[in-house]
């Protein structure tokens, strides 16, 4: 009970602390269910997200939807009124809500009024102890997983994913590396008893965290432990280890992408070395580093693409930087030389000092504007879960502090130390290629006139 009274009182202290996002109130019920609690900026309103520790990554390629079939499955209804019923009762509390899946996680998202906060808490309880679902609600689930993922999957759309024409850039070279499964999962082949076994084993109070973000009840904590207290833990399995690079990738590749058009895509695409400290910073300043460079180099000095950029995506358990950019078709080379004339000036040179304190202070100042307001919050904190220990948050800012140029030096000296590897999307003919083929069928079918006309005269 002192716990609880010293968690009202933190909640009901001042907007100092409220304004310090790093910093919240976390504490685990005794089920093993994670609970953080902030109070934010809008007092009429909270976000919740609800965190599930299963994702796609958990399964195999052929079993990869089924964390996905079943969020979807747990709207069917908690009642006889059905899905729409459940619908009917989260509009009439003001509230919002949606779920998410994601390689990792598996997310309820909510938005309502503060004041009906604990009877949209009652609401999301209930979906996840009374939802009750069978056939019919299983199949109406995979046909609405079948239109989110592009529609029924049909042999010819399965040969093309198999032959690398399904995929992007970065997805492609993921499939080739063995990051990436190269064909849906099969919807149709799940069961109801795979379905009932993920939600017994994974959905679990000792594998969720709920956060909440806004103008928390204060009697919000004795309300937690009461209700969501009940929820019942499981002994924790081991999750599946992610996948690696496991074969190897073409150096460089054209992917046909349409049929017909003058443009093209560019991608220079690196694996990211692990770094033994602050990762994530020092290759997101390096990525913003990138950004500038390219920009720079490719629009303004060679004028060879309007909006170049450089991204960063993981698969299974390996990161990819990629550097990109839209060109003309007839480009193609000449911005694969300007790219490749800048790798190798920073595998050289390494970044400016300069420009590198510019850009990493503007990532900085950033951090002060980003995610304002109860639902950004709640986003942030969703995003960060692996971050959150004693009370805080790893405060971004002062980690991009830490990354010194060396720091930044050394990784991309790693990353270039490899040529990587280039993709060129393009479609199947560009319009002059297109003309000259049909100049070449005229020219043919004229010959060919010809032939017959002197063969009928002699």
């Amino acid at each position: 009970m002192r716990f609880l009274l010293l968690v009202c009182l933190l909640l009901g202290c001042g907007s100092s602390v409220a304004l310090d996002r790093s910093r919240v109130e976390g504490y685990l019920l005794p089920n093993g269910l994670q609970v953080l609690l902030k109070p934010g900026y809008e007092r009429d309103h909270v976000s919740i997200r609800l965190v599930v520790g299963i994702g796609f990554d958990d399964f195999p390629c052929d079993q990869q939807e089924l964390p996905h079939l079943l969020e979807h499955l747990l709207f069917s209804g908690i009642d006889d009124s059905g899905e729409g019923g459940l619908e009917e009762r989260m509009q009439a509390l003001g509230g919002e809500w949606n779920a998410y899946t994601s390689s990792a996680d598996t997310t309820f998202v909510i938005e309502a009024p503060a004041r009906n906060q604990r009877k949209v808490l009652d609401l999301l309880l209930a979906v996840l102890n009374d939802t009750q679902f069978d056939q019919d609600d299983l199949d109406n689930a995979k046909r609405i997983v079948e239109r989110e993922d592009g529609g029924h999957y049909t042999r010819l759309q399965r040969w093309l994913d198999r032959q690398d024409l399904g995929h992007g850039a970065s997805d492609q070279l993921a499939v080739e590396l063995g990051l990436k499964c190269a064909e849906r999962s099969p919807v149709q082949d799940m069961t109801l008893a795979q379905v009932n076994a993920l939600r017994e084993h994974w959905y679990a109070s000792n594998n969720m965290t709920l956060i909440i973000v806004g103008g928390l009840d204060k009697l919000l904590p004795a309300y937690l432990e009461r209700s969501y207290g009940e929820l019942e833990p499981v002994a924790p399995g081991e999750r599946r280890v992610l996948d690696g690079v496991s074969h190897e990738a073409e150096h460089q590749r054209v992917l046909t992408r349409g049929w017909l058009g003058n443009s093209a895509r560019l991608h220079w695409l690196f694996l990211e070395p692990v770094l033994d400290d602050k990762h994530e910073q020092t290759y997101d300043l390096l990525q913003r580093y990138l950004d500038w460079a390219l920009y720079r180099e490719l629009r303004l000095k060679e004028g060879l693409s309007y909006g170049p950029w450089s991204g960063r995506e993981s698969f299974g358990d390996s990161g990819l930087l990629s550097l990109n950019a839209d060109l003309d078709r007839n480009r193609v080379e000449d911005a694969q030389q300007a790219m490749g004339a800048l790798i190798e000036r920073l595998r050289k040179d390494g970044l400016e000092p300069v420009a590198f304190e510019r850009i990493r202070q503007a990532a900085i100042d950033r951090e002060a504007w980003t995610s304002q307001g109860n639902s950004a919050l709640a986003d942030y904190y969703w995003g960060a879960l692996n971050s959150y220990a004693d009370g805080r948050f790893d405060d971004p800012a002062r980690r991009l502090r830490q990354v010194s140029l060396e720091d930044a030096n050394q990784a991309l000296r790693q990353l270039f130390a490899e040529p990587g590897y280039v993709r060129v999307e393009r479609p199947l003919l560009g319009y002059d290629e297109l003309v000259g083929l049909i100049a070449l069928g005229v020219g043919v079918l004229l010959a060919l006139g010809l032939a017959w006309k002197r063969r009928r005269g002699s």
